[in-house]
């Protein structure tokens, strides 16, 4: 599927189909992940399993290298 952006005020934004928002059970409330890898654009629905995931390994690495990242934060 090949889509253009559309003006939204000074923004752009992309209109997604019905379809493809009720196959990903997204509606207008649905927080949505946006990342890229460098050459395409990612967007997919923040689901709590994945956010209580990442929020796990962040705390993770944070506790495995606190000495490295306070020195790295002064």
């Amino acid at each position: 599927m090949i889509k253009k952006l559309t003006a939204i005020g000074n923004s752009l934004g992309l209109i997604i189909e019905r379809p493809i928002l009720e196959l990903l059970r997204i509606d207008r409330d649905t927080p949505l992940e946006v990342r890229t890898d460098g050459e395409a654009l990612i967007i997919r629905p923040a689901r709590e399993k994945h956010r209580a995931r990442v929020r796990g390994a962040t705390e993770r690495m944070m506790d495995s290298h606190d000495e490295t990242l306070r020195k790295l934060a002064e």
